[in-house]
């Protein structure tokens, strides 16, 4: 499977079972501050509910869980792509899709031969506080010319800006306050797909 174009990224299997019967092609379970069991039995039950769909399940950061559990995508930030044992990963058959903020992170992404390269923030995000600056439209087209591998945009994207987005040349669009603060989530999703198929 391919990234979609829209490409949500949920805090939880509670999230997962609430997007993907409305279409969503991809999605990222990107689970934070739960203790390892947890995240475990999440990762297995994500799984479940997206065999046999054409969703392709992405899971972030937890590679070994992913592999223990048999995953078959991961996402990785620099620091846990520093951490991570990519012959590991490679030997599982894993894809892999990296963060990247700099130059200097985007060609540690590019070594690591990833499946695709997020670049974010795009614009100023709501979710946590950067370090980075918004890298804006023009950031998104140098990025494209330096890569062979899928471009996701990430970070303060809405389905309003998000023509201008891969007009600038992103493949896909990486979404998480827009959908997880809007107050009907499932109505911004169909919006989402509709933008974007």
């Amino acid at each position: 499977m391919t990234i979609d174009r829209f490409y949500p990224i949920v805090p939880d299997i509670l999230w997962l079972k609430r997007i993907i019967p409305l279409g969503v092609k991809t999605v990222q379970l990107r689970i934070k501050n739960e203790p390892d069991e947890s995240v475990k039995n999440q990762i297995n039950e994500a799984i479940e509910i997206t065999k046999g769909t054409d969703c392709q399940l992405i899971i972030n950061d937890f590679w070994q869980f992913a592999i223990e559990c048999g995953a078959n995508f991961i996402h990785l930030g620099q620091e846990d792509l520093a951490a991570a044992d990519l012959n590991a990963i490679k030997k599982a058959g894993l894809k892999l899709g990296v963060s990247s903020h700099d130059r200097a992170e985007l060609q540690t992404a590019i070594n690591a031969e990833p499946d695709y390269i997020a670049l974010g923030p795009i614009y100023e995000t709501k979710l946590k506080k950067m370090k980075w600056r918004p890298q804006g439209l023009e950031r998104i087209g140098h990025w494209k010319q330096e890569i062979t591998c899928p471009l996701v945009a990430i970070g303060g994207l809405t389905v309003e800006n998000a023509p201008n987005i891969f007009e600038a040349g992103a493949d896909s669009l990486a979404v998480v306050t827009d959908i997880i603060i809007h107050d009907d989530p499932e109505r911004r999703i169909k919006e989402w797909l509709h933008a974007t198929r």
